[in-house]
C-alpha cells in the first residue's frame, strides 16, 4: 500500500478532486495527505482505468484490493522518462512542438515505454511538482471568494426598539468579479451553507473551486498547508460539484479579491443604507439587493463595461450547471452499533437499528431534518424515517432482527389480550394479570403464549374455570395454571367460589379461626 494511512473516503476524493481539475498540490492540502501519497494513489487508480463514478459506490474491500494490485513495478521504465522531462518542459515551448509529437519520438527511442496517457500523466505530475513561479491569471468559472464583512448591519425590533446585529456575506466570482451580498443570522454552520447555496443560485452555477476564509463553519482545523474541512460544508460542495479549498491562516493576498469587494460594499451599499431602519431580516435583504444590482451593473473603470454584462460575456457559461434540486444539509456521525443492534441518535434521543450481524461495529450515520441512512465500508446498510416524538423509544426494522428476536417481536399485549378473551373471561384477566406483573415484555409474551396454547391440549371452557381458580390463589403463572389442569383441580375448587357474588370465599371449618379471633382483648395482647 502507498505511503500514510488514507482512508478509503479520502482516496475516492483524491480522484474526485482530480477529475475536478485540481493539483495535486491543492488536493494535498485540502485533504491532509501528503503529495507523494496524492500522486501515487492517482497513477494506481489511472493504471486500473477506473474513474471518480466507478468507485464512487464500490465497497471499502474491493478498493483495497485494486489499489494493492497496482504497485508499479517498472522501476527502469520510469527512470529512462524521467530523464527526458526538462527536455519535454522546454520542447514545448517552441512553435507548433506538441506533446503528441515528443510521445511519438520518445516511443520511437523507447518501443516498450508508456502509452500516451501514462507519458502524459507521469510529465503532468513531474510539472505540477517542479518549483517553478508563475502569475496567476483567474480562469472564467475556476473560483469563487467568499468571505464576511468585519462590520454588521442591524434589525430593529418594531415593538421595543432593541437592535439586533447581522453578519452579511460576500462573494465575488474571481474572473468576472461579479459580486453576491446577503445578510444574515449568524456564521453558523446552517446559515453559511444557506448563504453560499443562494449565492451559487444567484449566480447561476457554481465555481470549480470556492475559497473560504478559515471560519469553523468551513474549516474544523485550520491548517497552512492542510486544513480540516468541514465534513458538511464539504457534502455540500459535491452537491454542487465544487472544491473547497480554505484561504491559508494570515494570508490576505489568498483572498484579496473579496477583501476588496467587502470595501467596496461598505462605500456602496452599506453607505446607502446608513439611515434606513429594518425591522426584518427579508426586508433588510430586499434594500441590499436593490443597491447590490445598481452595483453590478455600474462600469468598472479599466475595463468600461460592468461587472454584470462582463459576467454574461466571459463567465457564465463556464459555470458548473446547477443541480435540479438544493442541497438539503445533512449531519454526519460516526457511532458503534449497541449490543442490541441499533445506534443510538442523541439529537433524537431515540435508536435507530441496523442488521444485527453488524452489532459491534463503527458505522456513518448521515442524517438530515427527516432521513437517517447507515453505512458500513461506504455500503449503506439500513435507512430509517427519523422520529422526534418518541425520545429512549426503538425505530426497529423486521428484517435487521435475528430469527428468535422477530418471532418475539410478532406479539403485542392488545393481540394476546384479544386471543385470551375468546377463550373466556378468567383467561383474559389472568393473562392481563401477567402483562401488569412481568418486569420485561419478552418474559411476559413468552409466559401467555405458554398459557394460550394449552388450548392444545385441554378444551378453553377447562382452560377458563383453571384459570378463574389460579386468580383465587395468585397463581399468575403457566406452570400454576397447567398443574390445576393436569390434576383435574379445576373442579374440585368450585365451593370456594360464589357464583352470585362473582367472588372467592373461604370454607368454614374448625381450622379456620375467624375475623371474631383477632379482635378479642385478649388475643391482641
Amino acid at each position: 500500500m502507498p505511503r500514510g494511512r488514507t482512508s478509503m473516503e479520502k482516496i475516492r476524493e483524491i480522484i474526485r478532486l482530480r477529475e475536478c481539475n485540481l493539483s495535486e498540490r491543492a488536493i494535498s492540502r485540502t485533504l491532509r495527505v501528503s503529495r507523494p501519497v496524492v500522486k501515487e494513489y492517482i497513477a494506481k487508480i489511472r493504471a486500473a482505468e477506473l474513474t471518480y463514478d466507478t468507485i464512487r459506490d464500490m465497497d471499502d474491500t474491493t478498493l483495497t484490493e485494486i489499489i494493492k494490485g497496482n504497485r508499479q513495478t517498472n522501476s527502469k521504465r520510469f527512470q529512462d522518462l524521467s530523464q527526458k522531462f526538462e527536455y519535454i518542459a522546454t520542447e514545448l515551448k517552441r512553435p507548433g512542438v506538441t506533446i503528441g509529437r515528443l510521445w511519438e519520438e520518445y516511443r520511437a527511442e523507447h518501443p516498450d515505454g508508456y502509452s500516451y496517457s501514462q507519458f502524459c500523466f507521469h510529465f503532468q505530475c513531474w510539472r505540477e511538482t517542479s518549483e517553478l513561479t508563475m502569475h496567476i491569471e483567474h480562469k472564467v468559472g475556476d473560483k469563487m471568494f467568499i468571505d464576511f464583512a468585519g462590520k454588521k448591519l442591524h434589525i430593529t425590533d418594531k415593538k421595543t426598539g432593541e437592535m439586533t446585529e447581522v453578519e452579511v456575506f460576500v462573494a465575488i466570482l474571481a474572473a468576472s468579479q461579479y459580486t453576491y451580498v446577503e445578510a444574515v443570522r449568524s456564521q453558523q454552520k446552517v446559515d453559511f451553507i444557506s448563504v453560499t447555496q443562494n449565492a451559487f443560485h444567484y449566480f447561476g452555477g457554481g465555481p470549480r473551486l470556492t475559497v473560504p476564509d478559515c471560519l469553523k463553519s468551513a474549516v474544523t482545523k485550520p491548517c497552512k498547508y492542510e486544513p480540516d474541512i468541514n465534513p458538511e460544508y464539504s457534502d455540500m460542495a459535491k452537491h454542487y460539484q465544487t472544491v473547497i479549498s480554505p484561504a491559508r491562516p494570515g494570508h490576505p493576498k489568498d483572498k484579496a479579491l473579496v477583501e476588496g469587494a467587502v470595501r467596496i460594499v461598505y462605500n456602496w451599499i452599506y453607505a446607502a443604507l446608513r439611515d434606513r431602519i429594518f425591522v426584518s431580516l427579508t426586508e433588510l435583504n430586499q434594500a441590499i439587493r436593490e443597491e447590490l444590482e445598481k452595483y453590478n451593473a455600474k462600469p468598472m473603470q479599466k475595463l468600461g463595461v460592468s461587472r454584470k454584462a462582463h459576467f454574461q460575456q466571459i463567465e457564465k457559461a463556464a459555470l458548473c450547471p446547477l443541480p435540479t434540486e438544493r442541497y438539503v444539509i445533512r449531519n454526519f456521525k460516526t457511532l458503534k452499533v449497541q449490543f442490541n443492534y441499533h445506534i443510538y441518535l442523541s439529537e433524537d434521543k431515540h435508536y435507530y437499528s441496523v442488521p444485527y450481524r453488524f452489532r459491534g461495529k463503527q458505522v456513518k450515520v448521515i442524517y438530515t431534518g427527516s432521513n437517517i441512512e447507515i453505512f458500513y465500508k461506504n455500503q449503506r446498510i439500513a435507512f430509517h424515517k427519523r422520529t422526534h416524538k418518541a425520545p429512549k423509544g426503538y425505530t426497529t426494522i423486521p428484517e435487521h432482527m435475528p430469527e428468535r428476536h422477530r418471532r418475539a417481536s410478532d406479539w403485542n399485549p392488545e393481540r394476546l389480550i384479544t386471543w385470551a378473551g375468546k377463550l373466556g373471561k378468567y383467561v383474559e384477566e389472568i393473562v392481563t394479570a401477567i402483562l401488569n406483573e412481568r418486569p420485561h415484555p419478552e418474559q411476559a409474551y413468552r409466559t401467555c403464549l405458554g398459557v394460550l396454547n394449552l388450548t392444545k391440549k385441554y378444551d378453553k371452557e377447562r382452560l377458563n374455570k383453571a384459570c378463574r381458580i389460579a386468580l383465587s390463589f395468585q397463581y399468575h403463572s403457566y406452570k400454576g395454571i397447567k398443574n390445576i389442569l393436569d390434576n383435574n383441580l379445576e373442579n374440585k375448587q368450585l365451593e370456594f367460589f360464589d357464583e352470585s357474588s362473582d367472588s372467592y370465599r373461604h370454607s368454614q371449618h374448625q381450622n379456620i379461626r375467624g375475623n371474631h379471633y383477632y379482635n378479642t382483648k385478649e388475643n391482641i395482647l
